[in-house]
């Protein structure tokens, strides 16, 4: 059973697959070929279930950080006897630059480690487990390295250090004295495949050489965000591309899964998949802290995948596979213990299946964000707009799972209902472009419908806010998107009434937000969420509040790990993170809300503030 947290782990991304490394130098999380493919590492999840250690032997203090514009670790290990520097990458394709980056990412991972100070001995220890730890390879010393073979994977490690065999593991001790260096490769191959070479020292030390300037290339050309939290915005904007499955455009959700939203707990997903539900604020913050072209691939993507089923009259449904797989059938793997003992372990999600109305208005807000791209579309792509507007329009009266993708009986959520809005809103902005131009009378009266619904039936005037469904008294921090999506206005009383009553009722002794407080049909509790309560930010800065906005988001940000890594949830009581990990709609959020303190900030006529200045520069 792991003991460590959540947030000792640091990411790397070849925007193909992903892996998790430990403060100690340790890769407990690896899937190959993709971030959805099994695990070859996955100690994360089961002491046995596999991982690569390399780190001195002995006393040692670690610090880290990522080299400048990437996602490279580089740890530094303090030992009595001396210092070493680790460097650790998923090497991308040779010479990528700017947006080719991840395009021809080879699968491998690299480790070097160079002695800056005295001797220190370290201790390697590889023992791949693939298949979610259910293999238990065989090993074959090779010229330069080692093969482990199992099921229908491969892995070599390409070692320059002489390396034991001892079962399936791979072990090696060796001492580095100040100005020696060494470096190890981990390349995976389909068994089938043709056999390949294992890369040299040289060959190492050019690759993570060329993967940094890869990043650095893609960073120089995307990243040109000046406002408060430059720094979290930038590397937030670096996370959400290290998530993006690179032959697709898709954005991954985190790159893990199981890791529980309470300790111990069963409310633990897969989530290394795409949403719908995503689609429009992964858009505003790939805009804001990557680029245009980011955004378009992620929507084009969303749509290629979603368009045959509205063709066919299906529903829309709300997630996919990263290269648009729709059945993503959910399954548990009763081999894994899970994060320390958070069973079961799952793979696949089955909120696939569920009715969730808000995709409409995702994929007509994206549509809208980006709608100069439909100048360049056919007109079957705007008929697919088309047919989402229709869609809408026809089901917004009926109940569903809503945002949060509650396993409980269907209902007719506020924000479901708010989502059908956005859908008809922007389709008839749109209309001219999607040549549309006959609906547009039906569309603005089913839009005033929706509106007139949700402010009679979505508000309480007992609770004095909008809640979480028709005629419910639960309240939802979903309901803070009311004037994010502009339905009303950040200072309309009805929303700063919802505000206040979420402040006082759904946020914790830290000053998070949680998503609710109720019955969700699943066992457990969960933590306060990040996400909610970068919403609460974005909303203050929108109604003009930059003080609170600055506050909050000041709290939300500092749960950010180390390396400027956020997580899903905050348990309130340990105030550790929980949740799939990094996650990427913390990181949305975090962009979004600083781009709203921006912009506020930018406003004629605002009050030159030195206090809220100096927070946001910290």
């Amino acid at each position: 059973m792991s003991t460590l947290s959540i947030s000792d782990y640091a990411l790397l991304s070849d925007c193909r697959t992903a892996a998790l490394v430990s403060r100690m130098g340790s890769v407990d999380w690896l899937c190959f070929p993709r971030f959805d493919g099994p695990s070859v590492f996955a100690r994360l999840l089961d002491a046995k279930a596999g991982h690569f250690s390399l780190r001195p032997e002995g006393e040692a203090r670690a610090t880290r950080r990522y080299r400048e514009q990437t996602l490279v670790l580089e740890t530094t290990f303090h030992t009595p006897t001396g210092t070493v520097v680790l460097r650790d990458a998923l090497a991308m394709g040779s010479h990528e630059r700017g947006h080719e980056l991840g395009r021809a990412s080879p699968g491998v991972l690299l480790r070097h480690v160079t002695c800056t100070r005295g001797e220190v001995t370290l201790a390697l220890e590889l023992g791949a487990r693939p298949e979610y730890g259910l293999i238990s390879p065989s090993l074959r010393q090779k010229d330069g390295g080692v093969e482990c073979r199992g099921g229908a994977e491969a892995l070599l490690l390409a070692s320059a250090v002489p390396l034991r065999l001892e079962g399936s593991d791979v072990r090696a001790t060796f001492t580095l004295r100040a100005g020696e260096s060494t470096g190890f490769a981990v390349q995976h191959q389909l068994t089938w495949s043709e056999p390949v070479a294992l890369w040299t020292q040289e060959k190492i030390a050019r690759r993570l050489e060329d993967t940094t300037e890869t990043w650095r290339s893609w960073s120089d050309a995307h990243q040109g965000y000046e406002g408060p939290w430059r720094e979290l915005v930038h590397h937030s904007g670096r996370v959400l591309q290290g998530l993006t499955f690179q032959p697709t455009g898709a954005v991954i959700a985190a790159p893990t899964t199981s890791l529980p939203e309470e300790l111990g707990g069963v409310r633990n997903w897969d989530y290394r998949y795409t949403w719908l539900r995503d689609a429009s604020f992964t858009l505003d913050a790939l805009w804001v802290a990557a680029c245009p072209d980011e955004a378009e691939r992620y929507f084009q993507f969303l749509a290629e995948a979603a368009q045959s089923q509205l063709a066919s009259g299906q529903e829309l449904q709300a997630m996919f596979g990263v290269g648009g797989e729709h059945d993503l059938t959910e399954r548990t793997l009763c081999h894994l213990s899970g994060w320390r003992g958070s069973a079961p372990v799952r793979v696949g999600n089955d909120a696939w299946k569920q009715r969730q109305l808000d995709v409409y208005g995702e994929l007509l807000g994206s549509a809208h964000r980006l709608e100069d791209l439909l100048d360049k579309t056919d007109g079957a792509f705007r008929r697919f707009l088309v047919d989402a507007a229709e869609m809408a329009a026809k089901r917004w009266k009926q109940k569903d799972q809503g945002l949060w993708e509650m396993r409980c009986e269907p209902r007719h959520f506020v924000h479901s209902k708010l989502m059908c809005w956005v859908a008809l809103d922007r389709a008839v902005r749109l209309a001219e472009r999607l040549e549309a131009g006959d609906r547009v009378e039906r569309w603005r009266r089913t839009r005033d419908d929706i509106r007139r619904a949700l402010l009679e039936e979505g508000w309480n005037e007992d609770v004095g806010a909008f809640t979480q469904a028709f005629g419910s008294d639960v309240l939802d921090a979903a309901c803070l998107m009311i004037p994010i999506v502009g339905f009303l206005p950040a200072d309309d009383p009805r929303v700063r009434s919802t505000v206040r009553a979420i402040q006082t009722h759904l946020t914790d002794r830290n000053g998070l937000v949680h998503r609710y407080r109720m019955d969700d049909g699943v066992e457990g509790g969960e933590g306060a969420f990040l996400l909610c309560t970068f919403w609460l930010a974005q909303v203050q800065a929108m109604a003009g509040e930059l003080e609170a906005a600055t506050v909050t988001f000041t709290r939300a940000a500092s749960f950010a790990n180390d390396v400027g890594l956020l997580a899903e949830e905050v348990d309130e009581e340990r105030r550790v993170v929980l949740g799939n990990y990094p996650q990427a709609f913390s990181h949305v959020g975090l962009v979004n809300a600083a781009w709203a303190i921006s912009q506020a900030r930018a406003r004629p006529g605002r009050p030159d503030d030195s206090t809220e200045a100096a927070t946001a520069a910290g």
